[in-house]
């Protein structure tokens, strides 16, 4: 990829927003220079520029929460820089998922829902908790799926006579039961997403 269009600062460094390949939820903001991005395109991980220490610097290195890179594009006027990663571990350096886990969070902005259900889903697979329904869900296939029918047909019948709040809840229900199949299938929504971007490609 020929990155001579980027343009650095004055300082020779570059904003880098570095953002979840599948989910979308924004990770943190750091900064490059012209060898911090060679060194991600070469290694297929992300590099930075600390300011502070005036170093460049391999993330997760230490932590071993390193973040691989799929893909980077650029603003409009090639001054900013957007990575897309999968990341193998929390982002920040406090130990949460994301840098941005102050603030205004409450309510959660629309995208986080499904992601944040799919890591409660992983954690009952990998620490099944007794009683648990998600639990029950993944150690059951078929009655997963027969949940998953069963709410279809729920969702499919509030639309025909009830309000749009009901069917706003069925769909979630849909959405729940649906995440719980795939991941007992080692499969996400994104997988799903996946195929509907070849689809649309046709």
């Amino acid at each position: 990829m020929d990155d001579s269009n980027v343009r650095f600062d004055e300082r020779g460094l570059v904003p880098c927003i570095v953002q979840d390949w599948s989910s979308g939820e924004v990770l943190t903001l750091a900064y490059m220079n012209a060898e911090a991005l060679r060194l991600t395109r070469e290694s297929g991980e992300m590099h930075f520029f600390s300011r502070s220490r005036g170093e460049l610097w391999h993330k997760g290195a230490t932590s071993g929460n390193v973040q691989h890179l799929r893909a980077i594009r650029y603003d409009c006027d090639a001054d900013a820089l957007l990575a897309l990663v999968e990341p193998a571990g929390p982002a920040c350096h406090t130990g949460e998922r994301t840098c941005f886990h102050r603030g205004e969070l409450d309510p959660a902005a629309p995208y986080e829902a499904l992601p944040a259900l799919e890591r409660t889903i992983a954690e009952r697979r990998q620490q099944p908790t007794p009683g648990s329904y998600t639990a029950r869900l993944l150690a059951d296939r078929g009655f997963n799926g027969a949940k998953v029918q069963e709410e279809a047909e729920e969702v499919a019948r509030a639309a025909r006579e009830e309000s749009d709040e009901r069917v706003a809840e069925e769909a979630a229900d849909v959405l729940y039961h649906l995440s719980v199949l795939l991941a007992g299938r080692d499969l996400t929504l994104a997988d799903a997403g996946r195929v509907l971007d070849g689809r649309r490609r046709r």
